[in-house]
């Protein structure tokens, strides 16, 4: 396997320039989720000057979604491509990083994909911010013809198992009687809901288990001071460990919300956002053999007494196939993490290009080992 392992890395560090400038042209140009038509196009040019892969665009009915393939071989792995920005302050989630060292990683492994029995597949999935396009690509049936899938995502700590939760959103709306603030008595004041409803989660959330996370945005409820406002909406995001906790905790959030209503006279009206984040399911073979790739790069994996991250449509991968989603670091202070615009900087400067280059050769070595490890190919070919 060290032949290999020499000709896989070779490849890569020859690929490694263009990756690099396909990240930063990714972090220069963000686009929001479902939009993402520019990056899904550097991408797939990416891997068409490559060579080897063949590109099936518009996959799943998205615009942007797509499966780029080389190889003929059984085992079939997938490299997941997360493309979309947030909104304001672009790559502030690094997909950037994450997309191009899907494509770095890839690269290395096309030339050997025969030799090693492998399909190597990139899928690029819209949408993780908002609008779970992996979701959407599973029930779809993108994945339905592979066997493993996996990607590493930038964080401030380097953990092969990071704790990834379920998430769930619904939208809030308030309606009232509007009226002059100077005569109010007639209205019924719909921005007063959303305070009476933040009110009682906050008093709810000393009755949640550990961990429980109830998240809620006033975007609307009101222009001016001297107008009752009869419209009032509420984005509210539960997560936790599992999505059926998510769905049991809405259960009592959701009184909060009506408590809001009743308390004011409006009417409430609830809708599901098209965002699910289901747990995530870490596949046990292929952690521990990213883990001692990765290791024999250079990173370490120290003992954090805290690994719970954010939430991700990864996890809808994860529990319909075996997958693994490390966190690479950047080297940057704790102010800095994830969704803020100096995490978006960092992504396409140096901390930025060494996850490029560490998690893009970790990944294509970690595939590599499976396609050569005779109980783990076996039991992935299941």
């Amino acid at each position: 396997m060290t032949g290999t392992n020499e000709r896989i890395e070779g490849t890569f560090e020859q690929n490694l320039d263009s990756v690099l400038e396909l990240s930063h042209r990714i972090n220069a140009n963000p686009e929001l989720a479902f939009e993402e038509h520019e990056t899904s196009a550097s991408i797939i040019a990416a891997l068409e000057d490559g060579g080897r892969f063949t590109v099936e665009e518009g996959v799943a009915d998205l615009p942007t979604a797509f499966v780029a393939s080389a190889g003929h071989g059984d085992l079939v792995f997938a490299l997941c491509a997360e493309m979309d920005a947030l909104p304001g302050i672009g790559h502030g989630c690094g997909h950037n990083v994450i997309a191009a060292s899907a494509v770095g990683a890839a690269l290395a492994l096309a030339p050997y994909a025969d030799e090693l029995g492998l399909t190597v597949r990139v899928v690029g999935t819209p949408a993780e911010e908002k609008g779970t396009g992996k979701e959407i690509m599973v029930n779809r049936g993108v994945f339905d013809d592979t066997h493993a899938a996996m990607m590493v995502h930038p964080s401030l700590k380097d953990v092969v198992t990071p704790q990834l939760r379920a998430s769930r959103s619904w939208q809030v709306t308030y309606t009232g009687r509007g009226g002059h603030a100077s005569r109010p008595w007639n209205a019924l004041n719909a921005g007063d809901a959303t305070v009476v409803a933040q009110t009682a989660i906050g008093l709810l959330r000393q009755q949640l288990r550990d961990g429980v996370r109830v998240h809620h945005v006033v975007k609307e409820a009101g222009a001016a001071v001297n107008v009752i406002p009869d419209r009032a909406v509420t984005d509210c995001m539960i997560r936790c460990d599992t999505i059926a906790e998510v769905d049991e905790v809405w259960e009592r959030v959701r009184r909060c919300f009506d408590a809001g209503a009743v308390a004011t006279g409006t009417s409430v009206e609830y809708s599901a956002l098209p965002s699910i984040y289901r747990e995530f399911r870490h596949d046990p073979d292929l952690a521990p053999l990213f883990e001692q790739n990765a290791k024999a790069i250079g990173r370490t994996f120290p003992d954090y007494p805290d690994t719970m991250f954010g939430s991700t449509d990864m996890g809808n991968v994860s529990l319909r196939i075996p997958a693994i989603h490390p966190m690479l670091s950047f080297d940057l202070p704790p102010e800095d993490g994830n969704h803020t615009a100096a995490f978006a900087i960092a992504a396409a400067r140096p901390e930025g290009d060494r996850f490029v280059h560490d998690a893009g050769l970790a990944m294509a070595l970690t595939i590599a080992h499976a396609a050569q490890t005779d109980s783990v190919r076996t039991r992935l070919l299941t």
